[in-house]
């Protein structure tokens, strides 16, 4: 099992760093291949809406820092997005790779539901949520927002976990719950329970 897995923070050891690493040192334990990348330190521009994934080109006709990172997503069997909260929303790193799946989606996916994605389907994703704010009914809507999208490139299995009131570094590793749930996840996923 290929397990690619996107950090969208700008912080290298916050909240969504370790829960990706909670997760992840559970799926490599479990016999996946995990690749990381930090989106931040990446050159790359966002979606620029020249539709030429929709035309003459099957992928994204930028050439960036994304663009591998693309061909790995491409390739995985789980994407995993990492990402903490900013004003109720995934960071711009993260956004900015979301807005260029746009790629992945084929010239007739508006009407053409069974042919949606040149992705091959099955696909899992697994959504890891920081939240500084300890309130769950805010920004709940995150989640269910991006897997509709995903769904249609062919990530067929979503997961989520989302952390609400860790807002200061070291908060994920002090709830013994929250480090339980991403580790058994990270087992079920592999183990494909």
């Amino acid at each position: 099992m290929n397990i690619l897995c996107l950090h969208g923070s700008p912080r290298k050891k916050g909240n969504s760093a370790d829960m990706a690493r909670i997760f992840l040192d559970t799926a490599r334990e479990a016999g996946a291949e995990v690749e990381s990348v930090h989106l931040n330190g990446l050159e790359a521009k966002g979606c620029q809406a020249c539709f030429a994934c929709k035309g003459a080109s099957e992928v994204c006709v930028l050439e960036d820092g994304l663009t591998p990172v693309l061909e790995s997503a491409r390739a995985c069997d789980v994407l995993v997005l990492a990402t903490p909260v900013y004003f109720g929303e995934v960071s711009a790193q993260l956004k900015t790779f979301i807005d260029r799946t746009f790629s992945f989606l084929t010239p007739e996916y508006a009407r053409d539901k069974e042919h949606r994605s040149r992705l091959s389907p099955g696909k899992t994703l697994v959504f890891l949520i920081a939240q500084g704010h300890p309130r769950e009914d805010l920004f709940a809507d995150i989640f269910p927002r991006y897997q509709f999208f995903f769904n249609w490139l062919g990530f067929t299995k979503s997961h989520v976990v989302r952390a609400c009131g860790v807002y200061h570094p070291g908060d994920v590793q002090a709830r013994p719950d929250l480090v339980k749930e991403l580790a058994a996840l990270g087992q079920r996923i592999v183990s494909g329970t």
